[in-house]
């Protein structure tokens, strides 16, 4: 199931390719302090929480009404690799799918070098365009 809320709540502009732009800006992540914080300090907990709600609107088509457990399976493994400064590689296909979900442009060399140099802020703005989705059911 694919369903869901608007994917383009902001009603970015949609080009030829029938993609579109992020609705915030890779280094928007400043402007939600709380949110990044928690993406610098704890990553493995935005990380894990983003791929379940990412996974509920695509197979439930509605928002997670708990919004994603904290500590969880994915959590731990992203914070294993973490440790040896690899948890950016589990970002990369959270990446590509919140792409895919949203008709975002991008690629994958594109989401592994976000998720590599700048893994906070990525997990900021994939978690900010799926809260827009969610938002929009209510």
């Amino acid at each position: 199931m694919t369903a869901g809320g608007n994917k383009n709540a902001l009603n970015r502009e949609i080009g030829a390719d029938g993609k579109r732009d992020w609705s915030f800006g890779l280094f928007d992540c400043f402007s939600t302090c709380g949110l990044c914080c928690w993406a610098v300090w704890c990553p493995c907990v935005v990380y894990s929480k983003n791929k379940q709600r990412l996974q509920n609107l695509q197979t439930q088509g509605a928002p997670l009404s708990t919004g994603g457990e904290t500590y969880n399976a994915d959590c731990c493994i992203y914070g294993c690799l973490a440790s040896a400064g690899y948890g950016w590689v589990l970002q990369i296909g959270t990446r590509a799918d919140t792409r895919n979900r949203y008709n975002i442009r991008g690629d994958g060399v594109g989401d592994c070098l976000t998720a590599w140099c700048c893994h906070s802020c990525s997990l900021t703005q994939e978690r900010r365009e799926i809260e827009l989705e969610e938002k929009s059911f209510y």
